[in-house]
């Protein structure tokens, strides 16, 4: 039980470091839009986190996709990352210093945004699998109750994804007040660089191959 709850403090930690586009949308929405945007934010990528583990462990032994299925998801993910993007480039900027308590609407609003932005990006998939591949290394067939030691691995995971997520927030909540629109504005561009590379990355990785060679069986 231990050894299965350092196993996911410490993959959840990994993961909750690893920058990517999420990362700056995160910070961005809780500058933004203050705390309590961020944390919906927050809670819709560990949704998609669930989604992604749930489709791994489960679905793996009841479907199978074929390799065009994948690519095909793949580019439409990718146009989605891209589409995002763009949005974030010439997103008009504002702060919300007063930090007013997102209503029901808008925060399932940033919820989704948070779960589609993820759910759309295969290398959160890709991550994922990996852990799933250590975890069935570390808690190998026979381990006693083994089972439950995966499942108390990633509700760690998720936990402390989660909770660093919404210390994010709160820090960059915190900053707000010492950060001008104009800064917003630059956050806004770097996010969207950001989401536009890994969607340019995802369909060079599919469909391209001018950087990255094709994945293996493909």
């Amino acid at each position: 039980m231990i050894k299965a709850i350092v196993s996911g403090v410490g993959f959840g930690l990994v993961l909750t470091f690893i920058t990517g586009p999420v990362f700056f949308a995160l910070i961005k929405t809780s500058i933004e839009k203050g705390f309590h945007a961020g944390v919906s934010l927050a809670l819709g990528v560990v949704c998609s986190d669930v989604v992604f583990v749930g489709a791994i462990l489960f679905g793996s032994q009841y479907i199978d996709v074929s390799d065009h299925t994948k690519v095909i998801a793949g580019v439409v993910g990718a146009a989605i990352l891209f589409a995002l993007g763009l949005y974030y480039m010439f997103k008009k900027s504002e702060i919300n210093y007063e930090n007013k308590v997102p209503s029901g609407a808008d925060r399932f609003g940033y919820v989704l945004k948070g779960f589609l932005m993820c759910i759309f990006n295969p290398t959160l998939l890709f991550h994922w699998t990996v852990v799933i591949g250590a975890a069935s290394t570390t808690f190998i067939v026979g381990t006693p109750h083994r089972s439950l030691h995966i499942a108390i691995m990633f509700l760690t995971i998720l936990i402390i994804q989660f909770g660093m997520d919404t210390l994010k927030a709160f820090y960059a909540n915190k900053l707000r007040d010492k950060i001008s629109v104009k800064f917003i504005h630059r956050l806004n561009e770097v996010a969207g660089i950001a989401l536009i590379i890994a969607s340019l990355v995802l369909i060079d990785k599919l469909v391209t191959h001018f950087v990255f060679s094709a994945p293996a069986g493909s």
